[in-house]
């Protein structure tokens, strides 16, 4: 990874965790679900996301979450730039509260995350997913961070507006996300 790129991914981190006292104060927290993270694991493609700094140059964006055998969750995040370069980070989630799957703290590997680890970590709420584990939503408490995401790089119609209504009444600006630039290549 870039030093560029390194730089981007330890504001991401810091971004995050400070983003936690920025909740509205009259504005009750987001609701979120339970996640069975056996069927959760894998790859999944965002779809959309709120602006953030980080992914600013990102056309396409995808995670990859493998559960471990102590509980907690490796986490791949790979971005395509606009100039066709991939660059990735790597972290690790884990839940916020023990036995609790909805809430999760997730922490990159960076040099941010090395000389403060209790200060790097984000908040990772999922927010929905579908009874298949084929589409979630996931945010940020404060409502600065929002990410679509599915099994596949594409979506139909009616789930795409589905999704948004989700995030519409969770509190979420649905009208300033950022969609996937589509790839022919991709399934």
């Amino acid at each position: 990874m870039s030093m560029r790129n390194a730089l981007r991914m330890s504001f991401l981190s810091l971004t995050i965790a400070l983003s936690g006292c920025t909740i509205s104060g009259n504005q009750p927290q987001p609701t979120t679900v339970q996640v069975d993270l056996q069927k959760y694991q894998g790859t999944w493609y965002e779809l959309a996301r709120l602006p953030m700094f980080f992914q600013r140059d990102c056309i396409q964006s995808k995670a990859h979450y493998r559960l471990r055998e102590d509980g907690r969750i490796d986490v791949t995040n790979r971005c395509k730039q606009n100039d066709g370069e991939w660059n990735e980070v790597i972290g690790i989630a884990e839940p916020q509260q023990p036995g609790r799957t909805d809430k999760l703290w997730v922490k990159f590997d960076n040099w941010f995350s090395r000389v403060a680890p209790d200060v790097a970590k984000g908040e990772y709420w999922v927010l929905y997913h579908d009874p298949d584990y084929q589409f979630a939503l996931v945010g940020h408490p404060s409502r600065e961070y929002l990410w679509i995401l599915s099994r596949s790089p594409r979506i139909n119609g009616a789930r795409r507006e589905q999704l948004v209504e989700v995030a519409k009444q969770q509190g979420y600006d649905p009208s300033q996300l950022i969609w996937r630039q589509t790839d022919p290549m991709e399934p």
